[in-house]
């Protein structure tokens, strides 16, 4: 989880502040740093659920922000598919709404 954790916050941090003709956003970019595998799997080992969804909102609000907000039509999609994240109560539950994410980011990048 910690993997798919990371690479959402990638995809979002990329659809934030990556242009076209710049050296792409990597993993291991300093902007990186508060979103990395081993920070997420400190937070999957302990179970805190609340602290995993903040930290994904707020690589989300970014994306959300690049793609012109909660009014268009893809940040409808995000936003729901943000929510559907945010219900999540168990580690278990997260999966299903971060691989969606994940994919959704991927596909408007």
């Amino acid at each position: 989880m910690e993997l798919l954790l990371e690479t959402v916050a990638l995809f979002s941090l990329k659809l934030a502040y990556e242009t076209e003709g710049q050296s792409p956003i990597l993993r291991d970019d300093l902007m990186m740093s508060d979103y990395e595998r081993e920070v997420f799997g400190l937070l999957v080992r302990r179970g805190d659920v609340e602290a995993i969804q903040s930290k994904v909102d707020e690589c989300l609000r970014l994306a959300l922000n690049a793609i012109g907000g909660g009014d268009t039509v893809l940040g409808r999609e995000l936003h729901r598919l943000a929510a559907d994240f945010s219900a999540a109560r168990t580690p278990e539950q997260l999966d299903t709404p971060l691989n969606a994410l994940k994919d959704y980011l991927k596909d408007i990048q």
